[in-house]
């Protein structure tokens, strides 16, 4: 019986062109999936596969799940890091859990060019041009703007700085920021409440956590200014769901750009969908050309390194 490897969830069809894989096919046939699969049909597709690679948090596999596939043996994830996975049950299993790295990082450069699209209305003009139309809407510009960015880690620092590249003050909120650490970058520690209240865009930059689900909220939303934008980036369920498309309706604030969302693919008939004043992305912060080329180099070696029993870049070691 042949050793089967899927690839999970390659939208764009880039998988195969982005890596060598021919070591590889020498050992599995290789299944590859385009489309976003859920429950049985899922595991009927995954049932006989030794290896799966899964693209980031977009199919979870839980404990029930990895009981339900004996087959597996090694599971690997692009990055180095993935809240969908249970370790422990994987270890309990058997399964070999790897990771991959990254080329640089799309999200502070893709945040921006929201904020700008957002607030510049982009997409309606475009819109506009391609039905015979011309200019009609107007925007505010970046410089002598207040960005808030709500978690100045990682990915909140970047933002800052090529926030204040464009001429904007900058100032943050996350529960272990202090003002020493923030003017390091040149931004401005403020209460959080303050945070929502003085921002012209606030940009979420913090991981999905207990503490951080639903931390933007109707309270929060109510705070903002009637012509300040929001952008999430992170996490969909960072924000309140239902407070947002209520804002987005009442305009309570003056429009959302979005990357992520409580529910990835966004359902075909999803209120956001037809909300007023967003710009909605299908969760590309991290889709760059160079980032598929790491993520997918990587998961080649991972799976040589498992056939050679030598695994690397191990998120969990089998028991």
């Amino acid at each position: 019986m042949s050793r089967v490897l899927t690839v999970l969830d390659d939208y764009q069809n880039i998988a195969i062109a982005s890596a060598d894989w021919a070591p590889v096919r020498e050992a599995f046939d290789i299944d590859v999936v385009h489309e976003h699969l859920e429950g049985a049909e899922l595991m009927r597709r995954v049932a006989a596969s030794e290896v799966i690679i899964a693209m980031r948090e977009r199919t979870p596999f839980l404990a029930e799940r990895l009981e339900a596939l004996p087959a597996l043996r090694l599971l690997v994830t692009t990055g180095m890091r993935n809240a969908s996975i249970d370790l422990e049950a994987a270890a309990r299993r058997g399964v070999v859990v790897s990771g991959t790295g990254s080329a640089g990082n799309g999200v502070p450069e893709l945040t921006i060019g929201m904020i700008i699209a957002l607030m510049r209305r982009f997409a309606q003009e475009d819109a506009s041009i391609r039905s015979g139309g011309w200019q009609h809407t107007i925007g505010p510009g970046l410089s002598g703007r207040t960005l808030g960015v709500l978690g100045l880690g990682t990915l909140g620092i970047p933002v800052a700085r090529l926030a204040q590249a464009f001429g904007m003050r900058v100032i943050a909120w996350s529960r272990s920021l202090t003002p020493e650490r923030a003017a390091e970058h040149g931004v401005s520690a403020v209460p959080r409440q303050r945070l929502f209240a003085d921002s012209d865009v606030l940009t979420i930059h913090l991981p999905l956590t207990p503490d951080t689900r639903g931390l933007v909220g109707r309270t929060e939303l109510a705070t903002m200014r009637r012509d300040a934008y929001l952008v999430n980036t992170s996490r969909g369920p960072i924000i309140d769901e239902e407070a947002l498309l209520d804002a987005l309706r009442d305009g309570t604030i003056a429009g959302a750009a979005l990357d992520v969302y409580d529910t990835e693919p966004l359902p075909a008939g999803h209120p956001l969908r037809s909300t007023p004043n967003t710009l909605l992305l299908p969760h590309i912060g991290y889709v760059t050309t160079e980032n598929y080329r790491a993520f997918y180099g990587d998961a080649v070696q991972d799976v040589l390194a498992y056939l050679f029993g030598e695994p690397v870049r191990v998120l969990a070691s089998p028991r």
